[in-house]
């Protein structure tokens, strides 16, 4: 008997010494997997703080080459007019021409921030001067042996069939051929993307305008920025498909561009998914269906309705208005906000006359007309005009008697006794030659 709980303490005690050996094993495990974890989780900080440490390296050095390209630029910046030949044009859709220009002196080009436009003097047959436009640069502006820009025609309005379509841009798709020689300024514009910014970005374009922001694009895309980017681009169907192919291309390759093609009018043969994502317009609405949020920066471009319609929707889905940032064309535009005139400002202003010498005119100034040139074009007044941006000088005007305060400043000053009518209003009151 006593043998037998002789053997069954025996046996007690060994079950024991296995418990305790299965314990401590499961203690030096527990151990070993946290030193694990601990040394995973110190190798991925470690692992980010290096990934940090190079992008802000690359981004250093992405600022330095920004710098020295800026620099190189300003050498080889031109004044007034410089001969561009026409080396190629091509049909991009119905109605739309892209135009590839080189230097006829064989110089250098200089490099463009990315959004930037030239500007022609065009010696059109049976004008008595030169007709002043500008258009965007709709390429990559890492590209030093050509500029190009992507040039759609006007066509008569539908509710005013008798009117001429636009004169430049007949002009350009109709007439200029390759090897024809054209006046071009050098590249400038106050819209364009700040390529030393990381934070993401909606791109935003309706018909034509894609071309400012397909520049865009194509910058981020050659600098090998990790930026991420929304692109919407709305047009009717595959007819009117700017550059279908180099976007398709440059979604394909960049998994930071997310590209939303709509199509407000399909055709036929035109394949949702293939052709586009979405039917219907670019709007508000698109725009809180497909994007994560709406803290981005916003870069539009388009016509005036279409323009209006995104600028106020992001305004009322509480985007600020230092992160919206258009181009607009066309008869209407949008503006940024001013500050409003007091009411001794608006009583003041109210009381001047501005009296338009050649076209025999002297009319009460109108605060609301915003400045000189609309001013004058609603009196029926002709003044030609260009980018409306005080840079391509087409709307300069001779001052006969007064003077006036600009609403931003001009990129260059103009002549003394002269004013740029697109951006400023009168002091007091005053006479143009016009």
């Amino acid at each position: 008997m006593q043998s037998l709980i002789d053997t069954l303490h025996a046996l007690a005690g060994g079950e024991l010494s296995l418990v305790v050996g299965l314990l401590l094993a499961a203690a030096l495990l527990l151990q070993l997997l946290i030193a694990v974890f601990r040394s995973g989780l110190r190798l991925y900080a470690e692992r980010a703080q290096q990934r940090a440490t190079l992008e802000k390296l690359r981004l250093q050095v992405q600022e330095a080459k920004l710098r020295c390209q800026q620099a190189e630029s300003g050498k080889l910046q031109w004044n007034g007019c410089r001969k561009f030949s026409v080396v190629k044009k091509s049909l991009e859709c119905e109605d739309v021409c892209a135009f590839y220009l080189k230097p006829h002196d064989g110089k250098p080009l200089p490099p463009f921030k990315p959004g930037q436009y030239l500007t022609f003097q065009l010696d059109i047959p049976g004008r008595d001067k030169p007709l002043v436009r500008c258009y965007s640069l709709s390429d990559s502006p890492h590209r030093s042996d050509y500029y190009r820009v992507t040039i759609k025609k006007e066509k008569s309005p539908p509710d005013q069939p008798d009117l001429p379509p636009g004169t430049a841009s007949s002009f350009f798709t109709d007439v200029v051929k390759e090897g024809d020689i054209l006046n071009v300024k050098a590249p400038t514009g106050h819209f364009f993307l700040e390529m030393s910014k990381t934070n993401p970005l909606v791109l935003i374009a309706g018909g034509v305008g894609v071309t400012p922001l397909l520049c865009m694009a194509q910058a981020i895309a050659a600098s090998g920025s990790r930026r991420e980017a929304w692109f919407f681009f709305g047009v009717r169907n595959r007819q009117e498909h700017i550059h279908k192919a180099e976007l398709e291309k440059l979604a394909a390759e960049n998994e930071n561009l997310h590209l939303h093609i709509c199509y407000s009018r399909p055709g036929p043969d035109d394949v949702k998914g293939r052709d586009y994502q979405h039917e219907g317009r670019v709007g508000i609405e698109r725009l809180k269906e497909q994007l994560p949020s709406n803290n981005f920066e916003y870069y539009l471009c388009g016509n005036g309705a279409f323009m209006k319609s995104i600028t106020d929707g992001l305004a009322a889905w509480g985007v600020p208005e230092k992160d919206v940032h258009f181009e607009a064309f066309g008869p209407a535009t949008v503006k940024k906000k001013t500050a409003e005139p007091t009411a001794s400002e608006t009583v003041f202003l109210s009381k001047l006359q501005v009296t338009f010498a050649r076209s025999g005119k002297t009319l009460r100034w109108e605060p609301s007309a915003g400045n000189l040139l609309e001013f004058a074009q609603a009196q029926g007044v002709r003044i030609d005009s260009g980018c409306c941006a005080g840079s391509c000088g087409s709307c300069l005007v001779a001052i006969k008697s007064g003077s006036v305060d600009y609403l931003k400043p001009p990129d260059a000053e103009p002549e003394h006794g002269t004013c740029l009518t697109c951006i400023c209003r009168p002091r007091g009151d005053l006479v143009l030659d016009a």
